[in-house]
This record gives structure tokens, C-alpha cells and sequence, in this order.
């Protein structure tokens, strides 16, 4: 699969206000899409764990949702719509299938069972996401800032569950995150790093395959170089002046 990611940078109103910003970081106003990771092969199969790690800003997000939008019958979790039933319910499966799911994905509490997603805490609705996705069977899951909201113990937990649930269900995961512990628990099939500046390198989980971009004749844009024509009425001023503050 080839992905490449380009963004538009420019506001699609400009104002005033936008031109002056634009102006003052010599953003170009004609400059148009931006190459964000340049042209990448990756060799995604149905049914794999795909994780992207990377910094904030690094490109992760935006690359595993280039590859979401090539493949079929993807779930966003963070799409997932339900009522406000107890979540043994809403999972629609038998009870003792429900219970097991909800304990992989850190709900093994019977009391949480019979919350209604309303109930629980942003961690918890994080894991019910995950879980309803599961019971959903789609082709493909897709959770950008996976376990982002859970605790370090916990979320190698719920990770390690993954390639368990992922072949029970046979559905493949395109996994993004800032957090480098959840690798080796997650296991994925394809390890996407993102190092920013346009460098991306991957590698299958036991590391044989590795290949690496970076932004040298990418086509990628180069850091925008102040005109000076633009004084933005102080606000550099404040900004030291600030960093100097107890």
C-alpha cells in the first residue's frame, strides 16, 4: 500500500488577523498542500495489528488515517454512537461472551457491567469503546491515542489483550500513540515510527524489515522564515518576558 500525506496549512476564510500571522511567519500564501510524510509502501494485510508511534506533531495521527481511508469496512472508535443502557447490553452478545469481552478490555468489574456508558469514567468509556468495537466485527478497528488515557499498568494490560481479541474477532488495528511501552504488549505486525521532520521507518515485530524517509527532495516544506514586515503589536515581547517569570 502506498500512502503519501499532504495537509492545507492556509485558512480557508483568511481574515485579517490570519493574514498578519501568515505574513510575520513568511507562510506563503500560493504555497497550497503540504507534504507532510512523503510517498511511504507499506505491506498492510487484512487482519494485522498496525501501530504508529511517534511525538506530538510528528505525523502519526494523520499517516494511520491515510491508510484507514484505503482500506474497507473501518470502525473509528471515536465514532461509536450508543444509547445509555448498561453495557452488558449494548455489547448484543450473550452474557457470558459480554463479560469476557468487558474483562479484556479492563471491565472485568460485574458492577460496571451494569453502568450505562454515561456512568463511567473517561478511561472506562475509552476501554467500552474498544470492547463495542470488538462486537461489532468490523474488517478493521482504527484507535488513534490508544490507551492515551490510562495508566501505564493498565494500559499494558488492555494492550496485551489485543492480538487476542484481534484474532478472535479476525479483525485487523490500526493503532496510533505516543507511548512506546505498549510495543512489545501489542505485538503488531507492523510497527510504523514517525520521528518528525518527514522521517518515517517501519518494521515487522520481530524487526527483519525496516525502510526509512525522510524530508531531503521530499517535496516537503521548509521551516517558513519570518518577514519582519509584521510586528503583531508585542506579542514576541510578551512571550520572552513571560518565560522569565518565576
Amino acid at each position: 500500500m502506498k500512502i503519501s500525506v499532504t495537509r492545507q496549512f492556509q485558512p480557508k476564510s483568511p481574515t485579517m488577523n490570519t493574514s498578519m500571522v501568515m505574513d510575520h511567519f513568511g507562510i506563503d500564501f500560493q504555497r497550497g498542500d503540504i507534504t507532510i510524510i512523503p510517498e511511504l509502501e507499506l505491506p498492510i494485510e487484512n487482519g494485522q495489528i498496525v501501530l504508529c508511534t511517534g511525538p506530538s506533531g510528528s505525523g502519526k495521527s494523520s499517516l494511520i488515517r491515510a491508510v484507514a481511508d484505503e482500506l474497507e469496512e473501518v470502525l473509528d472508535i471515536d465514532q461509536i454512537r450508543w444509547e445509555e443502557k448498561p453495557l452488558v447490553d449494548l455489547l448484543g452478545l450473550p452474557v457470558d461472551e459480554a463479560l469476557s469481552l468487558l474483562a479484556a478490555c479492563g471491565l472485568g468489574e460485574g458492577r460496571l457491567a451494569l453502568r450505562s456508558p454515561g456512568e463511567l469514567s473517561d478511561g472506562q468509556r475509552f476501554r467500552f469503546r474498544l470492547a463495542l468495537a470488538f462486537a461489532r466485527r468490523p474488517n478493521w478497528i482504527l484507535c488513534d491515542e490508544f490507551t492515551a488515557t490510562l495508566d501505564r499498568k493498565l494500559a499494558e494490560l488492555v494492550a496485551w489483550n489485543m492480538p487476542r481479541l484481534a484474532k478472535r474477532f479476525q479483525t485487523g488495528m490500526l493503532l496510533a500513540t505516543t507511548h512506546e511501552d505498549i510495543v512489545k504488549p501489542v505485538q503488531p505486525d507492523l510497527h510504523v515510527r514517525c520521528l518528525g521532520e518527514g522521517v518515517v521507518e517501519w518494521s515487522d515485530y520481530g524487526g527483519k524489515k525496516k525502510e526509512a524517509t525522510s524530508s531531503t527532495g521530499s517535496g516537503l516544506a521548509k521551516e517558513p522564515k519570518p518577514t519582519g514586515r509584521t510586528s503583531l503589536g508585542g506579542i514576541i515581547e510578551v512571550i520572552i518576558w513571560a518565560s522569565f517569570v518565576g
